[in-house]
Protein backbone atom coordinates (compact mmCIF):
# COMPACT_ATOMS: atom_id res chain seq x y z
CA UNK A 1 0.00 0.00 0.00
CA UNK A 2 2.96 2.35 0.54
CA UNK A 3 4.20 1.79 -3.01
CA UNK A 4 0.72 1.95 -4.54
CA UNK A 5 -0.21 5.22 -2.82
CA UNK A 6 3.06 6.84 -3.84
CA UNK A 7 2.66 5.50 -7.37
CA UNK A 8 -0.86 6.92 -7.64
CA UNK A 9 0.46 10.35 -6.72
CA UNK A 10 3.45 10.04 -9.08
CA UNK A 11 1.21 8.94 -11.95
CA UNK A 12 -1.61 11.47 -11.54
CA UNK A 13 0.21 14.31 -9.80
CA UNK A 14 -2.85 14.93 -7.60
CA UNK A 15 -3.31 14.20 -3.90
CA UNK A 16 -7.05 13.85 -4.55
CA UNK A 17 -6.32 10.78 -6.64
CA UNK A 18 -4.84 9.04 -3.59
CA UNK A 19 -8.07 9.66 -1.71
CA UNK A 20 -10.10 8.36 -4.63
CA UNK A 21 -7.91 5.26 -4.81
CA UNK A 22 -8.55 4.51 -1.14
CA UNK A 23 -12.26 5.30 -1.46
CA UNK A 24 -12.66 2.85 -4.36
CA UNK A 25 -10.76 0.18 -2.45
CA UNK A 26 -12.93 0.62 0.65
CA UNK A 27 -16.14 0.69 -1.41
CA UNK A 28 -15.14 -2.56 -3.12
CA UNK A 29 -14.49 -4.12 0.26
CA UNK A 30 -17.86 -2.87 1.47
CA UNK A 31 -19.69 -4.55 -1.43
CA UNK A 32 -17.62 -7.72 -1.06
CA UNK A 33 -18.60 -7.94 2.60
CA UNK A 34 -22.28 -7.89 1.63
CA UNK A 35 -21.83 -10.77 -0.81
CA UNK A 36 -19.29 -12.85 1.13
CA UNK A 37 -21.86 -14.87 3.08
CA UNK A 38 -23.77 -15.85 -0.06
CA UNK A 39 -20.57 -16.83 -1.87
CA UNK A 40 -19.41 -18.95 1.06
CA UNK A 41 -22.78 -20.73 1.04
CA UNK A 42 -22.29 -21.69 -2.61
CA UNK A 43 -18.56 -22.20 -3.05
CA UNK A 44 -15.82 -23.77 -0.99
CA UNK A 45 -13.96 -21.31 1.23
CA UNK A 46 -10.71 -22.79 -0.03
CA UNK A 47 -11.66 -21.99 -3.65
CA UNK A 48 -12.62 -18.42 -2.77
CA UNK A 49 -9.32 -17.85 -0.96
CA UNK A 50 -7.34 -19.39 -3.81
CA UNK A 51 -8.97 -17.37 -6.59
CA UNK A 52 -8.89 -14.19 -4.51
CA UNK A 53 -5.10 -14.43 -4.45
CA UNK A 54 -4.88 -15.41 -8.11
CA UNK A 55 -6.99 -12.37 -9.05
CA UNK A 56 -4.81 -10.02 -7.01
CA UNK A 57 -1.63 -11.43 -8.55
CA UNK A 58 -3.15 -11.06 -12.02
CA UNK A 59 -4.17 -7.44 -11.51
CA UNK A 60 -0.68 -6.59 -10.21
CA UNK A 61 0.74 -8.13 -13.38
CA UNK A 62 -1.69 -5.98 -15.38
CA UNK A 63 -0.37 -2.89 -13.61
CA UNK A 64 3.23 -3.89 -14.33
CA UNK A 65 2.60 -4.45 -18.05
CA UNK A 66 0.20 -1.54 -18.60
CA UNK A 67 1.50 1.17 -21.00
CA UNK A 68 1.69 4.74 -19.75
CA UNK A 69 -1.63 5.70 -21.31
CA UNK A 70 -3.49 2.99 -19.40
CA UNK A 71 -1.78 3.33 -16.03
CA UNK A 72 -4.66 5.24 -14.43
CA UNK A 73 -7.19 2.65 -15.62
CA UNK A 74 -4.96 -0.15 -14.35
CA UNK A 75 -4.69 1.58 -10.97
CA UNK A 76 -8.47 1.71 -10.62
CA UNK A 77 -8.66 -1.99 -11.53
CA UNK A 78 -6.06 -2.70 -8.84
CA UNK A 79 -8.08 -0.70 -6.32
CA UNK A 80 -11.31 -2.59 -7.06
CA UNK A 81 -9.77 -6.07 -7.13
CA UNK A 82 -7.58 -5.65 -4.04
CA UNK A 83 -10.44 -4.13 -2.07
CA UNK A 84 -12.94 -6.85 -2.97
CA UNK A 85 -10.62 -9.85 -2.98
CA UNK A 86 -8.86 -8.79 0.21
CA UNK A 87 -12.19 -8.75 2.03
CA UNK A 88 -13.34 -12.06 0.53
CA UNK A 89 -10.06 -13.71 1.48
CA UNK A 90 -10.17 -12.50 5.07
CA UNK A 91 -13.83 -13.44 5.57
CA UNK A 92 -13.24 -16.90 4.09
CA UNK A 93 -10.14 -17.49 6.19
CA UNK A 94 -11.70 -16.42 9.46
CA UNK A 95 -14.88 -18.41 8.90
CA UNK A 96 -13.00 -21.61 7.99
CA UNK A 97 -10.42 -21.65 10.80
CA UNK A 98 -12.61 -23.85 13.08
CA UNK A 99 -12.74 -26.46 10.28
CA UNK A 100 -8.98 -26.29 9.79
CA UNK A 101 -7.83 -26.62 13.39
CA UNK A 102 -10.91 -27.61 15.37
CA UNK A 103 -13.22 -25.39 17.40
CA UNK A 104 -11.23 -25.91 20.60
CA UNK A 105 -8.05 -24.49 19.01
CA UNK A 106 -9.56 -21.52 17.22
CA UNK A 107 -8.20 -18.93 19.69
CA UNK A 108 -4.70 -20.35 19.30
CA UNK A 109 -4.98 -20.30 15.51
CA UNK A 110 -6.35 -16.75 15.47
CA UNK A 111 -3.52 -15.58 17.73
CA UNK A 112 -0.92 -17.25 15.52
CA UNK A 113 -2.44 -15.70 12.40
CA UNK A 114 -2.49 -12.22 13.94
CA UNK A 115 1.13 -12.60 15.06
CA UNK A 116 2.18 -13.42 11.52
CA UNK A 117 0.17 -10.54 10.09
CA UNK A 118 1.69 -8.06 12.58
CA UNK A 119 5.22 -9.17 11.75
CA UNK A 120 4.43 -8.98 8.04
CA UNK A 121 3.11 -5.43 8.46
CA UNK A 122 6.37 -4.36 10.11
CA UNK A 123 8.40 -6.03 7.37
CA UNK A 124 6.22 -4.55 4.63
CA UNK A 125 6.27 -0.98 5.92
CA UNK A 126 10.00 -1.15 6.67
CA UNK A 127 10.96 -2.57 3.27
CA UNK A 128 8.63 -0.50 1.09
CA UNK A 129 10.66 2.67 1.23
CA UNK A 130 13.92 0.83 0.58
CA UNK A 131 12.56 -1.17 -2.37
CA UNK A 132 10.89 1.81 -4.02
CA UNK A 133 13.89 4.08 -3.49
CA UNK A 134 16.53 1.65 -4.70
CA UNK A 135 14.86 -0.36 -7.47
CA UNK A 136 11.62 1.47 -8.27
CA UNK A 137 7.88 0.87 -8.34
CA UNK A 138 7.99 -2.01 -10.82
CA UNK A 139 10.16 -4.09 -8.51
CA UNK A 140 7.82 -3.36 -5.60
CA UNK A 141 4.84 -4.52 -7.64
CA UNK A 142 6.69 -7.69 -8.66
CA UNK A 143 7.28 -8.41 -4.97
CA UNK A 144 3.57 -7.81 -4.29
CA UNK A 145 2.58 -10.16 -7.10
CA UNK A 146 4.95 -12.82 -5.78
CA UNK A 147 3.41 -12.64 -2.30
CA UNK A 148 -0.05 -13.27 -3.75
CA UNK A 149 1.29 -16.25 -5.70
CA UNK A 150 2.93 -17.69 -2.58
CA UNK A 151 -0.30 -17.16 -0.65
CA UNK A 152 -2.31 -18.94 -3.37
CA UNK A 153 0.04 -21.93 -3.22
CA UNK A 154 -0.24 -21.98 0.57
CA UNK A 155 -4.04 -21.90 0.38
CA UNK A 156 -3.96 -24.88 -2.00
CA UNK A 157 -2.23 -26.86 0.77
CA UNK A 158 -4.61 -25.86 3.55
CA UNK A 159 -6.31 -28.82 5.26
CA UNK A 160 -9.91 -27.64 5.22
CA UNK A 161 -12.32 -30.50 5.86
CA UNK A 162 -15.08 -31.11 3.37
CA UNK A 163 -13.41 -29.08 0.66
CA UNK A 164 -13.47 -25.99 2.88
CA UNK A 165 -17.05 -24.99 2.20
CA UNK A 166 -17.67 -21.90 4.27
CA UNK A 167 -21.21 -22.94 5.05
CA UNK A 168 -22.85 -26.31 4.84
CA UNK A 169 -26.00 -24.63 3.62
CA UNK A 170 -25.10 -24.97 -0.02
CA UNK A 171 -28.01 -24.67 -2.40
CA UNK A 172 -26.31 -27.18 -4.66
CA UNK A 173 -26.22 -29.93 -2.06
CA UNK A 174 -29.49 -31.76 -1.74
CA UNK A 175 -30.52 -32.59 1.75
CA UNK A 176 -27.58 -30.71 3.18
CA UNK A 177 -28.68 -27.35 4.45
CA UNK A 178 -32.41 -27.89 4.48
CA UNK A 179 -32.41 -31.14 6.43
CA UNK A 180 -29.58 -30.48 8.77
CA UNK A 181 -30.44 -29.51 12.34
CA UNK A 182 -27.53 -27.49 13.61
CA UNK A 183 -27.51 -25.67 16.89
CA UNK A 184 -26.81 -21.99 16.77
CA UNK A 185 -25.59 -19.83 19.65
CA UNK A 186 -27.33 -20.51 22.94
CA UNK A 187 -28.52 -23.83 21.57
CA UNK A 188 -30.99 -22.30 19.12
CA UNK A 189 -31.58 -24.35 15.97
CA UNK A 190 -30.12 -22.75 12.85
CA UNK A 191 -32.13 -24.71 10.35
CA UNK A 192 -34.37 -21.71 9.63
CA UNK A 193 -31.43 -19.72 8.33
CA UNK A 194 -30.17 -22.68 6.36
CA UNK A 195 -33.53 -23.24 4.73
CA UNK A 196 -33.81 -19.61 3.72
CA UNK A 197 -30.28 -19.77 2.36
CA UNK A 198 -31.13 -22.85 0.34
CA UNK A 199 -33.94 -21.10 -1.44
CA UNK A 200 -31.52 -18.39 -2.56
CA UNK A 201 -33.83 -15.63 -1.32
CA UNK A 202 -33.14 -12.71 0.99
CA UNK A 203 -29.42 -13.20 1.55
CA UNK A 204 -28.95 -10.16 3.76
CA UNK A 205 -31.61 -11.21 6.31
CA UNK A 206 -29.55 -14.38 6.79
CA UNK A 207 -26.61 -12.20 7.79
CA UNK A 208 -28.71 -10.26 10.26
CA UNK A 209 -30.16 -13.53 11.55
CA UNK A 210 -26.60 -14.58 12.31
CA UNK A 211 -26.16 -11.49 14.44
CA UNK A 212 -29.47 -12.11 16.20
CA UNK A 213 -28.50 -15.70 16.97
CA UNK A 214 -26.98 -14.68 20.31
CA UNK A 215 -27.87 -11.66 22.44
CA UNK A 216 -25.19 -9.00 22.24
CA UNK A 217 -23.62 -10.27 19.01
CA UNK A 218 -25.18 -7.52 16.91
CA UNK A 219 -23.88 -4.91 19.35
CA UNK A 220 -20.47 -6.57 19.15
CA UNK A 221 -20.35 -6.15 15.37
CA UNK A 222 -21.60 -2.56 15.69
CA UNK A 223 -18.79 -1.88 18.17
CA UNK A 224 -16.37 -3.27 15.61
CA UNK A 225 -17.62 -0.71 13.10
CA UNK A 226 -17.30 2.16 15.60
CA UNK A 227 -13.83 0.88 16.46
CA UNK A 228 -12.92 1.10 12.75
CA UNK A 229 -14.20 4.68 12.79
CA UNK A 230 -11.85 5.41 15.68
CA UNK A 231 -8.98 3.70 13.87
CA UNK A 232 -9.42 6.04 10.93
CA UNK A 233 -8.82 8.98 13.27
CA UNK A 234 -5.40 7.90 14.52
CA UNK A 235 -4.36 6.76 11.04
CA UNK A 236 -5.18 10.18 9.61
CA UNK A 237 -3.95 12.19 12.59
CA UNK A 238 -0.63 10.41 13.09
CA UNK A 239 1.18 12.06 10.12
CA UNK A 240 -0.09 15.49 11.27
CA UNK A 241 0.97 14.89 14.86
CA UNK A 242 4.37 13.48 13.87
CA UNK A 243 5.09 16.63 11.85
CA UNK A 244 4.61 18.65 15.04
CA UNK A 245 6.78 16.28 17.09
CA UNK A 246 9.67 16.09 14.59
CA UNK A 247 9.40 18.65 11.82
CA UNK A 248 12.63 17.54 10.14
CA UNK A 249 11.91 13.80 10.11
CA UNK A 250 8.21 13.12 10.70
CA UNK A 251 8.46 9.67 9.11
CA UNK A 252 10.74 8.51 11.94
CA UNK A 253 8.04 9.00 14.58
CA UNK A 254 5.37 7.31 12.44
CA UNK A 255 7.61 4.32 11.69
CA UNK A 256 8.69 3.95 15.33
CA UNK A 257 5.10 4.24 16.58
CA UNK A 258 3.80 1.49 14.29
CA UNK A 259 6.76 -0.77 15.00
CA UNK A 260 6.14 -0.47 18.74
CA UNK A 261 2.42 -1.03 18.14
CA UNK A 262 3.21 -4.23 16.23
CA UNK A 263 5.60 -5.43 18.94
CA UNK A 264 2.89 -4.92 21.54
CA UNK A 265 0.48 -6.87 19.34
CA UNK A 266 2.93 -9.75 18.97
CA UNK A 267 3.64 -9.78 22.72
CA UNK A 268 -0.10 -9.95 23.45
CA UNK A 269 -0.48 -12.94 21.13
CA UNK A 270 2.24 -14.81 22.98
CA UNK A 271 0.47 -14.19 26.27
CA UNK A 272 -2.90 -15.21 24.81
CA UNK A 273 -1.48 -18.43 23.34
CA UNK A 274 0.05 -19.42 26.67
CA UNK A 275 -3.11 -18.47 28.53
CA UNK A 276 -5.34 -20.62 26.32
CA UNK A 277 -2.85 -23.49 26.39
CA UNK A 278 -2.50 -23.61 30.17
CA UNK A 279 -6.05 -22.77 31.18
CA UNK A 280 -8.06 -24.09 28.22
CA UNK A 281 -10.10 -20.90 28.30
CA UNK A 282 -10.64 -18.38 25.50
CA UNK A 283 -10.40 -14.64 26.15
CA UNK A 284 -14.03 -14.29 25.05
CA UNK A 285 -16.39 -11.42 24.45
CA UNK A 286 -15.48 -9.63 27.68
CA UNK A 287 -11.90 -9.50 26.45
CA UNK A 288 -13.12 -7.77 23.31
CA UNK A 289 -14.98 -5.12 25.30
CA UNK A 290 -12.22 -4.44 27.79
CA UNK A 291 -9.58 -4.54 25.04
CA UNK A 292 -11.48 -1.93 23.02
CA UNK A 293 -11.65 0.41 26.03
CA UNK A 294 -7.91 0.06 26.74
CA UNK A 295 -6.92 0.35 23.08
CA UNK A 296 -9.02 3.47 22.43
CA UNK A 297 -7.80 5.08 25.64
CA UNK A 298 -4.20 4.36 24.70
CA UNK A 299 -4.58 5.91 21.25
CA UNK A 300 -6.05 9.04 22.81
CA UNK A 301 -3.12 9.29 25.23
CA UNK A 302 -0.67 8.80 22.35
CA UNK A 303 -1.64 12.25 21.04
CA UNK A 304 -1.58 13.98 24.45
CA UNK A 305 1.99 15.27 24.11
CA UNK A 306 3.69 13.01 26.65
CA UNK A 307 7.49 12.50 26.49
CA UNK A 308 8.69 10.09 23.82
CA UNK A 309 9.49 7.35 26.35
CA UNK A 310 5.94 7.47 27.72
CA UNK A 311 4.50 7.55 24.21
CA UNK A 312 6.52 4.44 23.36
CA UNK A 313 4.92 2.57 26.28
CA UNK A 314 1.51 3.82 25.20
CA UNK A 315 2.10 2.51 21.67
CA UNK A 316 3.02 -0.91 23.09
CA UNK A 317 -0.16 -0.94 25.20
CA UNK A 318 -2.28 0.09 22.21
CA UNK A 319 -0.83 -2.74 20.13
CA UNK A 320 -1.33 -5.30 22.89
CA UNK A 321 -4.95 -4.25 23.43
CA UNK A 322 -5.56 -4.27 19.67
CA UNK A 323 -4.25 -7.83 19.53
CA UNK A 324 -6.56 -8.87 22.36
CA UNK A 325 -9.63 -7.40 20.65
CA UNK A 326 -8.77 -9.07 17.34
CA UNK A 327 -8.42 -12.56 18.84
CA UNK A 328 -11.47 -12.33 21.09
CA UNK A 329 -13.69 -10.88 18.36
CA UNK A 330 -12.70 -13.38 15.69
CA UNK A 331 -12.90 -16.34 18.07
CA UNK A 332 -16.35 -15.30 19.27
CA UNK A 333 -17.83 -15.03 15.77
CA UNK A 334 -16.31 -18.41 14.93
CA UNK A 335 -18.60 -20.03 17.51
CA UNK A 336 -21.53 -19.49 15.13
CA UNK A 337 -22.65 -22.56 13.15
CA UNK A 338 -21.11 -22.90 9.71
CA UNK A 339 -24.31 -21.92 7.91
CA UNK A 340 -24.31 -18.50 9.58
CA UNK A 341 -20.62 -17.86 10.22
CA UNK A 342 -19.75 -16.64 6.72
CA UNK A 343 -22.68 -14.22 6.70
CA UNK A 344 -21.66 -12.80 10.09
CA UNK A 345 -18.06 -12.27 9.04
CA UNK A 346 -19.18 -10.73 5.76
CA UNK A 347 -21.49 -8.29 7.50
CA UNK A 348 -18.75 -7.53 9.99
CA UNK A 349 -16.35 -6.68 7.16
CA UNK A 350 -19.00 -4.39 5.70
CA UNK A 351 -19.36 -2.53 9.01
CA UNK A 352 -15.59 -2.23 9.34
CA UNK A 353 -15.11 -0.85 5.84
CA UNK A 354 -18.04 1.53 6.31
CA UNK A 355 -16.74 2.79 9.65
CA UNK A 356 -13.21 3.28 8.39
CA UNK A 357 -14.30 4.90 5.11
CA UNK A 358 -16.73 7.35 6.70
CA UNK A 359 -14.18 8.05 9.42
CA UNK A 360 -11.44 8.93 6.94
CA UNK A 361 -13.72 11.51 5.29
CA UNK A 362 -14.94 13.11 8.53
CA UNK A 363 -11.56 12.99 10.25
CA UNK A 364 -9.75 14.53 7.29
CA UNK A 365 -12.21 17.43 7.34
CA UNK A 366 -12.01 17.82 11.14
CA UNK A 367 -8.21 17.95 11.17
CA UNK A 368 -8.34 21.22 9.23
CA UNK A 369 -9.95 22.96 12.18
CA UNK A 370 -9.08 20.92 15.26
CA UNK A 371 -5.97 19.46 16.85
CA UNK A 372 -5.10 15.76 16.39
CA UNK A 373 -5.77 15.14 20.09
CA UNK A 374 -9.28 16.59 19.86
CA UNK A 375 -10.18 14.62 16.74
CA UNK A 376 -8.80 11.34 18.07
CA UNK A 377 -10.40 11.87 21.49
CA UNK A 378 -13.86 12.35 19.99
CA UNK A 379 -13.52 9.41 17.58
CA UNK A 380 -12.08 6.90 20.02
CA UNK A 381 -14.30 8.32 22.76
CA UNK A 382 -17.30 7.14 20.76
CA UNK A 383 -15.76 3.65 20.65
CA UNK A 384 -15.26 3.71 24.42
CA UNK A 385 -18.91 4.65 25.01
CA UNK A 386 -20.19 1.84 22.78
CA UNK A 387 -17.70 -0.59 24.38
CA UNK A 388 -19.01 0.24 27.84
CA UNK A 389 -22.58 -0.35 26.63
CA UNK A 390 -21.46 -3.67 25.20
CA UNK A 391 -19.78 -4.67 28.47
CA UNK A 392 -22.96 -3.87 30.39
CA UNK A 393 -24.97 -5.95 27.90
CA UNK A 394 -22.61 -8.90 28.26
CA UNK A 395 -22.18 -8.69 32.02
CA UNK A 396 -25.92 -8.57 32.82
CA UNK A 397 -26.77 -12.16 31.79
CA UNK A 398 -23.45 -13.30 33.23
CA UNK A 399 -24.33 -11.92 36.67
CA UNK A 400 -27.84 -13.36 36.37
CA UNK A 401 -26.32 -16.73 35.56
CA UNK A 402 -24.11 -16.59 38.64
CA UNK A 403 -27.21 -16.04 40.75
CA UNK A 404 -29.27 -18.80 39.16
CA UNK A 405 -27.48 -20.93 36.54
CA UNK A 406 -30.12 -21.98 34.06
CA UNK A 407 -28.46 -24.14 31.41
CA UNK A 408 -28.48 -27.81 32.00
CA UNK A 409 -27.34 -30.62 29.78
CA UNK A 410 -30.28 -32.57 28.42
CA UNK A 411 -28.34 -34.99 26.25
CA UNK A 412 -24.99 -35.64 24.68
CA UNK A 413 -25.60 -33.28 21.73
CA UNK A 414 -28.01 -30.58 22.94
CA UNK A 415 -28.38 -27.90 25.59
CA UNK A 416 -31.49 -26.26 26.89
CA UNK A 417 -30.98 -22.53 27.41
CA UNK A 418 -32.83 -20.07 29.51
CA UNK A 419 -34.60 -17.46 27.36
CA UNK A 420 -32.24 -14.73 28.54
CA UNK A 421 -29.02 -16.67 28.12
CA UNK A 422 -26.34 -15.27 25.85
CA UNK A 423 -24.34 -18.37 25.08
CA UNK A 424 -21.85 -18.70 22.30
CA UNK A 425 -23.48 -21.78 20.84
CA UNK A 426 -20.40 -23.57 19.68
CA UNK A 427 -21.76 -27.10 19.54
CA UNK A 428 -22.54 -29.85 22.00
CA UNK A 429 -18.99 -29.89 23.30
CA UNK A 430 -19.53 -26.46 24.81
CA UNK A 431 -21.62 -28.12 27.49
CA UNK A 432 -18.71 -30.24 28.71
CA UNK A 433 -17.44 -28.81 31.98
CA UNK A 434 -13.77 -29.50 31.22
CA UNK A 435 -13.84 -27.26 28.16
CA UNK A 436 -12.67 -23.77 29.00
CA UNK A 437 -13.55 -21.88 25.84
CA UNK A 438 -16.63 -20.23 27.26
CA UNK A 439 -16.51 -16.48 27.44
CA UNK A 440 -18.26 -13.56 29.04
CA UNK A 441 -21.14 -13.60 26.57
CA UNK A 442 -22.30 -16.90 27.97
CA UNK A 443 -24.36 -17.62 31.04
CA UNK A 444 -22.10 -19.77 33.25
CA UNK A 445 -23.20 -23.32 33.87
CA UNK A 446 -23.44 -24.80 37.31
CA UNK A 447 -20.32 -26.65 38.30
Amino acid sequence: MVALNLFVYATTGRALAMGLFMAVRLASGFVAGLTAGGLLARFAAKSIMLWANVAQAAVMLLLILAPDGLRTTALMAVSVVIGACGTLFMVSLRSSIPEMVGADRRAWANSLSITGRSLAMVAGFASAGVVVSLVGYTAAFVVDMATFVVCAVTVALLPIAGGGRGGDASPDSEGDSGERTEEGPAGRPAEGAAAREKTGRRRMPVAFLALAAAPGLGLMVALRGVDAFGSSSHNAALPVYSSDVDTANPAVFVSAFWCLWALGNVAAQQVIQRYTKHTGRAVGALGFGYGTVVMSSAFILAFAGFPLAATAVIALVAGAADGLTEVSYTSHLQTLPTGLRGHAFGLSATFENLGFGVGMILVAAALDGYSPLTVVAWSHGAAIVVALAFLLRVARPRVAGLRAPGIRAVGPRHTEPRPDTAGEGEDAREGEPHRGDRDGAETPRSQ
